[in-house]
């Protein structure tokens, strides 16, 4: 019966912060890294949308011409 107690009060979560020591040679290959996969993501979602559309133009294809029997 410890579910429903009604004086059951909301703990704070503790942490623990480690400041890093900043290194502006890793910071620059991090952001460089997450430039290049920005840019590869974007390929990616064009080539998805072409995709889409030679499916869609199949499906409609084939839809078309069982329509026809």
């Amino acid at each position: 019966m410890g579910l429903f107690t009604p004086n059951r009060g909301i703990r704070r979560k503790k942490f623990e912060y480690e400041p890093r020591y900043y290194d502006p040679k890793k910071e620059e290959k991090l952001k460089q890294r997450m430039r290049v996969q920005r840019l590869t993501s974007k390929r990616r979602k064009s080539s998805g949308i072409i995709y889409f559309v030679l499916l869609f133009a199949m499906a409609l294809y084939v839809y078309m011409t069982l329509g026809k029997n």
